[in-house]
C-alpha cells in the first residue's frame, strides 16, 4: 500500500473555511445599528461584528475580544466619526468598567433603545404589540443605585488588593476610586471603605463587599477565612465612624457584628417601611421603584375587598400598598426567609387581610390550598426566567386582570404568547427604566381577559 502524502488536505463540503479573526486585531468598522444589550453591530466580510463603545453612524476603530464562526466581539477603541448622539461619559471609568455600558449615550437614547428592545422581542416572540404604550417610568440619571457588590482580590505579585467592579466581557477588576451611579450616602461611604480594605492585615480573606442604603447604611464584607481581631476592629471603627452597620458573612447567614437598628426602606406614598437583610432582594432604584408600585396599582384597580394574589412577592414590595389600598392580598414566595420577612413587615405596618405563603412557582399550584380560592386580579414579578408554569394556569384562577413586572423581555413575550392562548388581551405596556446608563430592560404589562364574544 502506498505511503499517504503528509500534504494532503481534506475540505469541508462546505467549502474553504474561513479563517477566524485573532483576538487583539484593530478593524477600522461602521456601526449600522445597536443590539439590545447595547453594543454596536458592523458587518465586515459575512461576519457580524458586536462592538461595545460604538453608536449608530459612528466610524470607529475596535479591538477583538473574541470571535467565533460568524461573529466577532469587540471594543471601541477609538472614535474616527463621532456621532452627534455621542456625549462624554460622566465616569472616569465608564470605558472599562462592565457597571455601565451606555454612558456615553444620552439618556432619550437609552430609553429608545429600551422601548425598541421591548416591541421587537413582543413581536418576535409572541406576534404581540399592546393596545397603549405606557409612557416609560424613569428617574435621575445618576445617584440612583441603592445597593451595589464589590469585587476584591488580592493582587500577590503586585501586593496590592483591588476593589471595584468587572471589566466587560473580563474576570478582571477595574479598580475604582468612585462611581456616580451610586446614591450620595454610598458615594460617601467609598473613600472610607477603600482606605479601611487596603489596610487590612489578611486582605486575602476578602471574598466581595455589598453596599446597601436605606433607613440606614449598611457594608456587608464577604470572607472565605476568619478575619484577624486587627481587622475586624479596622473595619468596625470604619463603621462607626460612617455611621454605619457592619455586617458579615462566612460559610453562613450574613450577621450584623453589633445590635443595629432595623435596616429598611420606605415606600413613602403608602406610609409603609420594608425590613430588609444583606442577601434579601430590593430593587436598586428607589424612585423607579416606587413609580413602578404605583402604576401597577393603579392598572390593577383593586376595589376594596376584592381578592388579588402576588406571585414572587419577596418581602411585600407590591402585596403591602395593595393591602394597604384595601385588597384582600396573598402573596407567595419561593424562599421562606423571605415569607417570613414578607409575614413581620405586614405586621409591623399594622396590615391583617394579607397573608403569605412559601410555594415552588416552577411547579403547578393545584395542591396549593391557597390556590384553590378565586383572585379577580394578579401580579407577577418573576426572575429572569419567567413565569411561564404560573402563566399556564392563570385561567383557572378565574383571574380577570394580570399585571407582569418582568426584568427579561424575552420570557415576558414568551409568557404574553401563552397568556394569549388563554384568552388574554395584551392592553397596556411599558419600560421601566430601573438601571440607567446601561442597555438592562425592566417592563410592565396589563393583561386582560378576552370578552368571549370578541373572540
Amino acid at each position: 500500500m502506498a505511503k499517504r502524502s503528509g500534504a494532503l488536505r481534506f475540505q469541508p463540503s462546505g467549502g474553504a473555511r474561513k479563517p477566524q479573526v485573532p483576538v487583539g486585531k484593530r478593524q477600522q468598522l461602521s456601526i449600522e445599528r445597536l443590539a439590545h444589550d447595547g453594543r454596536g453591530i458592523a458587518f465586515v466580510d459575512g461576519k457580524t461584528w458586536f462592538v461595545d463603545g460604538a453608536l449608530p453612524g459612528e466610524q470607529v476603530e475596535a479591538r477583538v475580544l473574541a470571535a467565533r464562526a460568524q461573529i466577532v466581539e469587540a471594543r471601541c477603541e477609538r472614535v474616527i466619526d463621532a456621532s452627534p448622539q455621542r456625549r462624554r461619559a460622566p465616569c472616569p471609568h465608564a470605558d472599562r468598567c462592565g457597571g455601565c455600558n451606555l454612558q456615553h449615550a444620552s439618556a432619550a437614547d437609552q430609553l429608545a433603545l429600551k422601548q425598541r428592545t421591548l416591541s421587537e422581542q413582543l413581536t418576535r416572540f409572541a406576534g404581540l404589540q399592546p393596545q397603549v404604550w405606557a409612557a416609560p417610568l424613569s428617574g435621575p440619571e445618576f445617584g440612583y443605585r441603592r445597593r451595589a457588590r464589590l469585587a476584591v482580590r488580592w493582587d500577590a505579585k503586585a501586593a496590592r488588593l483591588e476593589v471595584g467592579f468587572r471589566a466587560t466581557a473580563s474576570q478582571q477588576i477595574v479598580s475604582i476610586e468612585q462611581c456616580p451611579v451610586l446614591v450620595q450616602p454610598l458615594q460617601s461611604l467609598l473613600p472610607g471603605l477603600l482606605a479601611a480594605l487596603r489596610a487590612l492585615e489578611k486582605p486575602q480573606a476578602i471574598g466581595h463587599v455589598e453596599l446597601f442604603s436605606g433607613t440606614a447604611e449598611a457594608v456587608l464584607v464577604r470572607h472565605t477565612a476568619a478575619l484577624p481581631t486587627a481587622d475586624l476592629a479596622r473595619l468596625q471603627a470604619f463603621a462607626r465612624d460612617q455611621h454605619a452597620q457592619l455586617w458579615l458573612q462566612g460559610a453562613g447567614e450574613p450577621a450584623a457584628v453589633e445590635p443595629v437598628a432595623t435596616l429598611g426602606y420606605r415606600l413613602e406614598q403608602w406610609q409603609l417601611e420594608l425590613a430588609w437583610r444583606p442577601g434579601d432582594f430590593v430593587q436598586v432604584n428607589a424612585p423607579v421603584n416606587e413609580a413602578m408600585v404605583a402604576q401597577a396599582l393603579d392598572w390593577l384597580a383593586p376595589a376594596p375587598g376584592e381578592r388579588v394574589l402576588d406571585l414572587f412577592c419577596g418581602l411585600g414590595n407590591f402585596a403591602l400598598p395593595l393591602a394597604r389600598a384595601g385588597a384582600r392580598v396573598t402573596g407567595v414566595e419561593g424562599v421562606e426567609a423571605m415569607v417570613e420577612r414578607a409575614r413581620t413587615n405586614a405586621q409591623h405596618n399594622g396590615l391583617d387581610d394579607v397573608h403569605f405563603y412559601r410555594a415552588d412557582l416552577s411547579k403547578p399550584l393545584v395542591d396549593a390550598p391557597w390556590a384553590r380560592d378565586r383572585f379577580e386580579a394578579v401580579l407577577l414579578d418573576p426572575p429572569r426566567d419567567g413565569a411561564l408554569e404560573v402563566v399556564r394556569q392563570m385561567s383557572s384562577l378565574g383571574t380577570r386582570r394580570l399585571v407582569y413586572v418582568s426584568c427579561n423581555p424575552a420570557t415576558l413575550a414568551r409568557d404574553a404568547a401563552e397568556l394569549v392562548q388563554q384568552g388574554y388581551r395584551l392592553t397596556r405596556a411599558g419600560v421601566l427604566d430601573m438601571f440607567p446608563q446601561t442597555a438592562h430592560v425592566e417592563a410592565m404589562a396589563l393583561f386582560e381577559a378576552a370578552d368571549r364574544r370578541t373572540q
